[in-house]
């Protein structure tokens, strides 16, 4: 078995204080800050622009489908020479496809 005499013993917190010498903060009430009001939060805010803000497009709706692995290269291909995202390619494709399929 362990020999545990060599340790020292704890010496602890000590004694606590008296009542007189102890804080009173918990007898003293509970004061909550007051909030500002909503126009001043607006302008204490400055609008940080970092690059997801750049290539923000307000799309919400998830699209996820398989295509083919030459279809995506086509895709990207074409979104990187026009300068477009992915998703304003195949807008603009379904765009060309419902101007031609108009009867």
């Amino acid at each position: 078995m362990a020999d545990l005499s060599k340790f020292k013993k704890g010496r602890g917190l000590g004694a606590p204080p008296s009542l007189s010498e102890a804080s009173q903060n918990l007898a003293a009430p509970e004061v909550a800050p007051t909030p500002q009001p909503v126009s001043e939060l607006k302008n204490t805010k400055a609008r940080k622009i970092d690059g997801r803000t750049l290539r923000k497009t307000n799309r919400t709706v998830a699209f996820a489908t398989r295509v083919t692995e030459n279809f995506d290269n086509r895709v990207r291909e074409i979104a990187e020479a026009s300068g477009l995202k992915i998703v304003e390619v195949l807008e603009a494709a379904l765009e060309a496809y419902d101007r031609g399929n108009k009867s």
